[in-house]
C-alpha cells in the first residue's frame, strides 16, 4: 500500500523531470528516457529498472503530472513493450544488467516489442502452440509460425512462447524466449484487417536463433512466465482512463454534444447507460490500482478486459447509432500500415467502431475470460479437459 510520502515522493519527482525537461520542447524520445531515469516509467519497478520500488498504485500521480506538462501516454506508443514486455522482463530477465537493456530503449520507445503467442492452430488454446525451440549448444533453433502478432513489422524485439518438450503436457513443455526480429530466418508478412489497417502479422521463423542468454524463466516453465505477460496485458486493455468522462465513453459524449439535432430520449437512455457503465469499470480499475502492489496484477485485470471490451463495443455501436446515415461512410479501405511514432491509429468513429469488434478477441476472448473468472475466483467446476496429463505429441490435431 502506498503513504502519503511516497505520493508526495512521486510527485515532486515528476515535477523535477518536467521542469528539466519540458515535454513540449524536447524530443519524445529525450522526455521518456528522463521519466525512465527519474523511475517514473513504472514506479513499482525496481529503483535502476525505470522504477522507485514504491506501489503500482501511485503510476497514476506520476502521469498526472507528467501529461499535465504535455508528455505523451508511452503506453500508445509502444504498447506491448510498456503493457506486457516492461512487467515481465523486470520479473524474469535472467539478470537486472539484461533488463535494463532492454528496458531503458523500451521505456523511450526506441525499440518497438510484439508479442508472439498466437498460432493459426493455437489460439484461444495458446497452450496447444507447435513453435518448436530445439537446444543448440548455447542458443535454440526456433521453427514455427505465430499469428495476429500487432506492430511486428515496426518491432526490434519479440516476446516468444515456444514449445521445448512435446513429450510433456502441453502446459509444462513450453519455454519463454525473448527473439531480435532483426535475426536471420524471422519473416513477416501484413494481415488486413476490416479497417483497412494492417497493424496485425503474421510471423513465420526458420531456422532463427535466440541465445540461451535471452532465455526467460527456466526450460519449460514458460507458462508460468506467460502467466505474467498476460496478467499485464489484461489489466492494460482493462485499464481505461483515470478522470471522470475519460476513455472510449468520452467518445459517445462528445459526439452527443456535437450532434444535438441526432439526439433523442432513447439515445439519451443509452448514453446515460454507458456512462454509467463507463464509471462504474472506472472506480473499480481506481480501487485495483490503489490497492495495488508491486507484484503482478491479480484477476482485476481479467475482470477490467472483459468489462472493458464489451464495454467499448457497444460504446461505439451507440456512436453509429447517433451518427445515423453519416456512420456508413469511412475514408479508405486502401491497405495501411500503421504509420509513425506520433500517428492516430486509432482513427475516425467509424474505424474505431469496426476495430472494437477485436476487443473480444484479442487479449483473452470473452469466454476464456469468462471461464478464467469462474474457475479461479468463483470456485465453479472446471470444463472437462480430454487433453489433460496427455503428452502434447500424442494429443489429436486437426
Amino acid at each position: 500500500m502506498s503513504t502519503a510520502a511516497d505520493a508526495t515522493r512521486v510527485e515532486e519527482v515528476a515535477g523535477r523531470v518536467v521542469a528539466d525537461h519540458d515535454p513540449r520542447r524536447v524530443p519524445v524520445q529525450e522526455f521518456l528516457g528522463a521519466c525512465f531515469d527519474a523511475g517514473l516509467s513504472w514506479v513499482h519497478f525496481p529503483e535502476g529498472l525505470g522504477g522507485l520500488g514504491l506501489s503500482r498504485g501511485l503510476q497514476a500521480s506520476a502521469d498526472a503530472v507528467l501529461q499535465a506538462a504535455g508528455g505523451p501516454t508511452p503506453f500508445w506508443l509502444n504498447p506491448i513493450g510498456y503493457g506486457m514486455a516492461a512487467p515481465t522482463l523486470s520479473e524474469h530477465a535472467r539478470s537486472p544488467e539484461l533488463a535494463r537493456s532492454w528496458l531503458r530503449p523500451l521505456a523511450t520507445t526506441e525499440d518497438i516489442w510484439c508479442q508472439l503467442f498466437s498460432e493459426p492452430g493455437a489460439g484461444s488454446d495458446l497452450a496447444g502452440l507447435a513453435t518448436s525451440a530445439v537446444r543448440d549448444g548455447d542458443s535454440w533453433v526456433v521453427n514455427g509460425q505465430k499469428v495476429w502478432t500487432s506492430l511486428a513489422h515496426r518491432a526490434r524485439w519479440a516476446l516468444l512462447l515456444a514449445r521445448t518438450d512435446p513429450d510433456q503436457p502441453k502446459h509444462k513443455g513450453l519455454t519463454y524466449f525473448v527473439l531480435d526480429m532483426e535475426a536471420p530466418g524471422v519473416r513477416t508478412r501484413p494481415l488486413r484487417q476490416m479497417t483497412g489497417q494492417a497493424e496485425f502479422n503474421e510471423v513465420f521463423l526458420e531456422d532463427a536463433r535466440i541465445p540461451d542468454e535471452h532465455r526467460l524463466g527456466a526450460v519449460g516453465d514458460g507458462w508460468r512466465v506467460a502467466m505474467t505477460t498476460l496478467m499485464n496485458e489484461r489489466s492494460a486493455i482493462g485499464a481505461g482512463g483515470t478522470e471522470r468522462g475519460s476513455g472510449t465513453i468520452a467518445d459517445a459524449l462528445a459526439l452527443w454534444a456535437d450532434r444535438p439535432h441526432r439526439r433523442t430520449p432513447v439515445l439519451r437512455d443509452r448514453l446515460a447507460a454507458l456512462w454509467t457503465r463507463a464509471e462504474a469499470q472506472r472506480l473499480t480499475s481506481a480501487r485495483a490500482r490503489r490497492t495495488a502492489t508491486a507484484g503482478s496484477p491479480g484477476p482485476e485485470g481479467s475482470v477490467s478486459k472483459l468489462v472493458a471490451a464489451e464495454l467499448n463495443q457497444d460504446v461505439y455501436e451507440f456512436c453509429m447509432d447517433l451518427l445515423g446515415p453519416e456512420g456508413t461512410l469511412y475514408g479508405s479501405y486502401e491497405v495501411r500500415r500503421e504509420g509513425g511514432r506520433d500517428a492516430d491509429w486509432r482513427g475516425a468513429l467509424q474505424q474505431r467502431f469496426l476495430r472494437s469488434r477485436a476487443n473480444t478477441i484479442e487479449g483473452g476472448t470473452s469466454e476464456v475470460l469468462r471461464n478464467v473468472l469462474g474457475e479461479r475466483v468463483l470456485g465453479l467446476p472446471g470444463d472437462l479437459r480430454a487433453d489433460a496429463g496427455k503428452a502434447w505429441k500424442d494429443v489429436p490435431r486437426g
